[in-house]
Parts: structure tokens; C-alpha cells; sequence
């Protein structure tokens, strides 16, 4: 699977943007979907996790009730809308896949995906 990520951009705080992360090949619906940020000189952290149908998703305290995943299958197409943007959002962002498990609990960590996108960067000024 190939993934490319886009849509980052500058925004102002409390700003939105919408990022997506295309795949490549038949099996996208197969593939739990994640998405991770890293700001610079920090690691790659966890933002938010899709089961392969869309049903169930999780996010990390820090984007809750802001940021929204979803997914369609039929494009083969990953979504993470970001709203009420902050500074502290400030970071790159990447999509990444992975099928050992459809529980989105399992996809908080880096070691459970399998294949990851370039990552687009999202710069929030305040």
C-alpha cells in the first residue's frame, strides 16, 4: 500500500483544515487507518485511529471533540478534519495503515502500522 498525504497548509488559530491520505491498490478497506503528527524537535505522536469500515475511531485527548476522521472505502481516501486549530497544533502530519487487528485501540502505537505516507505540514499562527 502507498500512501500520500495532503492538504496541510498555514492557518490562523482557530482556523480548519481538512487533510487527506490517499492509497493506492485494491485493498484499502482491508487497512485500519491513522493518522500521527510530529512537531519539530519532538516525536511522532498518536492524533487519531479508524477501524476499515469507519465505524469506530478514537483520538487522542489533545484533538478531542476538534479534530474528525473518517474514511470512504470506495475512494480509497483517508479524512482528518481539523478545527478550532491552535498553535500547539503546529506539527507534520502522517497517515499510515495498518491490518494485524480492526480494534482502533490497538492503532494508538507507531509499531502497529505497516505502511506510512509522506507527511503534509500544518503550520497554525496565533
Amino acid at each position: 500500500v502507498q500512501l500520500q498525504a495532503f492538504g496541510g497548509g498555514l492557518v490562523q488559530a482557530g482556523g480548519y483544515l481538512r487533510l487527506s491520505c490517499a492509497a493506492s491498490g485494491r485493498t484499502f478497506s482491508s487497512y485500519a487507518m491513522g493518522w500521527f503528527r510530529q512537531a519539530p524537535g519532538k516525536e511522532r505522536e498518536f492524533v487519531s485511529a479508524i477501524n476499515r469500515s469507519g465505524g469506530r475511531a478514537t483520538y487522542a485527548d489533545s484533538v478531542k471533540g476538534r479534530f474528525t476522521i473518517s474514511r470512504d472505502n470506495a475512494k480509497n481516501t483517508v479524512y482528518l478534519q481539523l478545527n478550532s486549530l491552535k498553535p500547539e497544533d503546529t506539527a507534520v502530519y502522517y497517515c499510515a495503515a495498518g491490518k494485524r487487528s480492526d480494534s482502533v485501540s490497538f492503532y494508538s502505537l507507531l509499531a502497529s502500522y505497516d505502511y506510512w505516507g509522506q507527511g503534509t505540514e500544518v503550520t497554525v499562527s496565533s
